[in-house]
């Protein structure tokens, strides 16, 4: 299930509860909801890419990162695929809780939208390495974790906690969400571009180890330029910026992606996704303080 990869996406939607909490009052079964629903379409999507990977032969013994079940032979593909199955099973129901906790029915337009944007969710999370034409295979899996672990995480999470739509300053959080997110998914692709050649095309492929680093540096920048302009925006509170003690863990893992390569990187995907982790967190506490 990759639960090394989980902090990230929880993380991202405790910072848009917690931002929806700043400013309104929020039901908990609706927070509860979006966890074990995002929980959920993550190891859906995690499960969903290694039988992907497994099926077109990316995952091999030269493989530079965690070794998985089905290439150790832990597990057939039959159990894995029972394992996909349950997994969206689980947003399914998760997902319908949580429109009806948060719009008190199923049956409204609001419900409507979101029960089709969560179905969207779920083909998204099973086609990133799945299918005839996986968008993960073609250099598109940037543009999908941006958005879906970015944008809709962050926006949809507030929006169904406020039951108002997002202003545009809530575009900032989000993107920089987006942009943390989209770092994990490229300090894997650094690190597995050998064995990736024969496959599979990645944003980081098409750039060359170089400039993938520089667009790595850019994404944790963008980030971080996200969040301290969303807080500039805001009506000025020293603890909104608590989330800075977050930094040397970002720069640690910047000097370390310019340093290391191959297997070596691979130290450096956990550290981000915990120091992205730490930083929503330490931000949506920042917000929510003065509450209590």
């Amino acid at each position: 299930m990759r639960l090394r990869t989980l902090p990230l996406s929880i993380g991202g939607i405790i910072l848009g509860v917690a931002l929806a909490v700043a400013d309104y009052n929020v039901r908990w079964q609706v927070a509860l909801f979006l966890v074990l629903t995002t929980v959920a379409l993550q190891i859906l999507s995690n499960l969903s890419n290694e039988l992907g990977d497994f099926l077109k032969g990316t995952d091999t013994q030269e493989r530079q990162g965690m070794r998985y079940s089905l290439m150790d032979g832990g597990m057939t593909e039959g159990e894995l695929k029972g394992l996909i199955f349950g997994a969206a099973g689980c947003s399914v129901i998760f997902g319908v809780c949580l429109v009806y906790f948060a719009f008190g029915t199923l049956l409204c337009m609001d419900s409507i939208v979101f029960l089709l944007l969560g179905a969207f969710a779920i083909m998204s999370a099973m086609r990133y390495t799945l299918g005839r034409r996986p968008y993960g295979y073609r250099g598109l899996g940037d543009i999908y974790v941006f958005l879906f672990f970015g944008l809709v995480t962050v926006l949809g999470g507030f929006f169904l906690c406020a039951g108002e739509v997002p202003g545009w300053k809530m575009l900032l959080p989000a993107c920089g969400v987006g942009c943390f997110s989209v770092a994990v998914l490229n300090v894997n692709n650094i690190r597995d571009m050998k064995t990736d050649a024969a496959t599979r095309v990645t944003m980081a492929m098409r750039m060359g180890p170089f400039w993938a680093r520089v667009y790595q540096s850019a994404l944790i920048a963008g980030g971080w330029a996200s969040m301290i302009a969303f807080c500039l925006l805001r009506y000025p509170d020293p603890w909104h910026y608590l989330f800075v003690v977050t930094a040397p863990l970002f720069i640690l893992h910047v000097v370390g992606v310019w340093k290391r390569k191959d297997k070596q990187l691979d130290a450096m995907l956990p550290l981000l996704v915990m120091s992205s982790f730490a930083l929503c967190i330490l931000m949506g506490l920042g917000f929510d303080l003065f509450l209590f």
